[in-house]
């Protein structure tokens, strides 16, 4: 059985990292199976910060090291879920 690996990421100010997020995004986007990003938002506010979620696949050594460089980015805390 393969190991299941979600990543959860809160990003402080979605506005200052979105590139540098983006990038390592498109850089291992073949090990990201589903991807959902949640903020607040209503007729008056975006909010600034929001959570992205994501379902990873593939080489366990390949996402630890996307887990490492995202961890290497200011404004970022990234948690792990591993199953099985």
């Amino acid at each position: 059985m393969s190991k299941k690996i979600i990543v959860g990421i809160n990003i402080a100010d979605r506005f200052q990292n979105a590139v540098e997020i983006q990038q390592l995004f498109t850089e291992y986007g073949c090990n990201i199976k589903t991807r959902l990003g949640l903020h607040e938002v209503t007729d008056k506010v975006c909010a600034i910060g929001g959570i992205v979620i994501l379902e990873m696949v593939g080489e366990v050594k390949t996402i630890e090291e996307f887990i490492v460089k995202l961890k290497k980015i200011k404004g970022l805390d990234v948690q792990q879920m591993v199953f099985g």
